[in-house]
């Protein structure tokens, strides 16, 4: 198994956390590394809004019931989750896409979602602020 520090994030550098708390990633170990088997591409470290939950949960993805037989607590707003690729980038089309932690967030989720998109809806204040003046 890879440490997560070995892998990138969307904007080159090391992948960082997401959440333990929830404890969140298709590894369930905080981060939205992934592997072949992630078939969802849960990459994207997302921050849960009203919003977006009922997005979800009208697409069939009912991410704020709990679901104790999986550990799963149900999330509400403010929760970071590693939530996939293409379900975030359809909250985006239809309007409802929840903030992105790029740091966070692997770069595999740049085969699905382009990085312009994903930087729209950015909640990390860099450390560079010069980024800012783009």
């Amino acid at each position: 198994m890879l440490d997560r520090m070995d892998e990138a994030n969307v904007v080159g550098g090391p992948l960082e956390g997401c959440s333990v708390d929830p404890v969140t990633g298709w590894f369930r170990d905080g981060s939205c590394r992934t592997a072949p088997g992630d078939i969802g591409s849960h990459t994207v470290c997302a921050v849960m809004t009203a919003e977006f939950l009922d997005h979800q949960a009208g697409i069939g993805n009912d991410l704020a019931t709990p679901m104790p037989a999986y550990g799963f607590p149900g999330l509400t707003p403010g929760d970071r989750w590693c939530v996939t690729a293409p379900n975030w980038l359809r909250a985006h089309h239809d309007g409802m896409a929840a903030p992105v932690v790029l740091a966070a967030t692997a770069a595999a989720a740049l085969e699905v979602v382009p990085l312009d998109v994903l930087r729209q809806h950015a909640v990390d204040v860099p450390d560079d602020l010069t980024a800012l003046d783009d």
